[in-house]
């Protein structure tokens, strides 16, 4: 009886010493955990860059380094992923491929020299045509192909169709899909379309007649009289949205858009998390703010 006594004071007193600790503890644990927010607006070059980053630092994108091949298919946003992953500069006038410009532009992209897509074998760049490449792929390889319309809430996107064969699109779904090989769209919320997009493909798949496009539009993405068909896909698709989440652990939303003096397409994202999630997110963004138009 008497070991039982000493036994539950020797137990009460332990107690009372540590309370204040384990107090003090969860104090500190639950100042981590609070949930802090932060925001940044992003041009549409800003988000671009954004998203590069965190396409190079996905996993499946550093195994496919490592141990296979990735395709790069040229495109605006990619011009900057093929930046960040080789750590090379990139002539962004020649990676990009239908060119949508306004009618009575001010200023247009340059001429450039034509350049092959970007294919990489176990990190290094192979000097191999789109096609000779795809026929290569296997299972874990990865295609990076980028988008012209978003439907974000399905998690779908779509491609413009101009070229009789499918363009880009038509010469390397078969084998993305047959060999099981990853697609990794980057594409910025820019590209956010209203209404569905498996409706609007359908839409622009009909045969309807088209008029003249206007006289005088060199820079037309239509030529002659063609209004575009539209390819869906699906894919892993990476917005400002997953690129936050990737690189800092802060989960993003999208609360506006559009803007002036720039800022034109540019999205307002607001990002909430840990103090140090946030403020990781917020010297990320911070990086890359000042990024010149394209």
């Amino acid at each position: 009886m008497v070991n039982r006594t000493a036994g539950k004071r020797l137990f009460v007193l332990v107690t009372v010493l540590l309370l204040p600790w384990v107090f003090v503890g969860g104090l500190a644990a639950a100042e981590q955990a609070k949930i802090v927010q932060s925001g940044v607006i992003l041009t549409v070059a800003e988000s671009k860059r954004l998203i590069a980053k965190a396409v190079a630092q996905m996993p499946i994108v550093k195994n496919a380094l490592t141990n296979g091949m990735v395709i790069i298919i040229k495109g605006t946003t990619n011009a900057y992923v093929a930046e960040e992953i080789t750590g090379q500069k990139v002539d962004h006038a020649a990676f990009v491929t239908g060119r949508i410009e306004p009618e009575k532009a001010t200023k247009k992209l340059s001429p450039a020299k034509p350049v092959n897509h970007l294919m990489l074998e176990k990190g290094k760049v192979v000097d191999i045509s789109l096609a000779d490449a795809v026929k290569k792929l296997k299972a874990g390889d990865v295609v990076m192909k980028g988008a012209n319309a978003l439907d974000y809430r399905n998690k779908m996107a779509a491609i413009n169709i101009l070229d009789p064969s499918g363009g880009t699109t038509g010469s390397t779904m078969p084998f993305i899909i047959a060999r099981k090989a990853h697609l990794v769209i980057p594409v910025g919320l820019e590209k956010l379309v209203a209404g569905d997009l498996v409706d609007t493909t359908l839409k622009m798949r009909e045969p309807v007649e088209s008029l003249d496009i206007p006289a005088g539009s060199g820079s037309s993405p239509f030529p002659g009289s063609t209004i575009p068909s539209m390819w869906l896909v699906t894919g892993e698709i990476v917005t400002e949205l997953e690129a936050i989440k990737m690189l800092t652990g802060a989960t993003a939303f999208q609360s506006s858009a559009g803007g002036v003096s720039g800022a034109e397409g540019g999205v307002w994202i607001v990002f909430r998390g840990t103090r140090e999630q946030v403020s990781n997110a917020l010297k990320l963004v911070q990086s890359i703010q000042g990024e010149p138009p394209y």
